[in-house]
């Protein structure tokens, strides 16, 4: 398998900080490995909600994970922003896959990329497709084409 470099900003869009705090740091003063996961799932959930798709409450779309990965760059911690920016890197029919990057402060490259699978479910939790004006928020995105 090979290893993908690190990603500039302008591979990503949708920018937005997440401040860590002194409990993200685990004993050896860097960033603990579950809080890299935390910041995806918030820069994805805070994405999908600023652009007008419901995630609670009734009429919610039911976009489960999937899958998730996390490939590592670079150390980041307390009291570091990061920055995280989306990229659509597949779009099918129930299922999408964005990459984040998160990016320490200003760094010009990403210190973490995440892999963050996602499949829209009907009630009884079978994929369903996605509605078309759902794909089109999603195409917004770089990388989806």
């Amino acid at each position: 398998m090979n290893r993908p470099s690190p990603l500039p900003r302008s591979a990503f869009g949708d920018f937005r900080p997440l401040p860590t705090r002194w409990m993200d740091n685990d004993e050896y003063g860097h960033m603990n490995n579950a809080t890299y996961l935390s910041l995806t799932d918030t820069a994805v959930s805070l994405w999908q909600i600023e652009n007008g798709l419901a995630i609670r409450g009734p009429g919610a779309l039911r976009f489960l994970v999937v899958e998730t990965r996390l490939i590592y760059f670079a150390e980041t911690g307390f009291p570091d922003t990061i920055h995280a920016g989306l990229r659509c890197a597949r779009l099918g029919t129930s299922s999408v896959a964005l990459e984040v990057g998160l990016f320490a402060n200003d760094a010009p490259q990403t210190c973490t990329l995440a892999h963050f699978a996602q499949v829209l479910t009907d009630t009884e939790g079978r994929p369903t497709p996605i509605p078309e004006h759902v794909r089109r928020i999603y195409q917004s995105l770089p990388g989806a084409g």
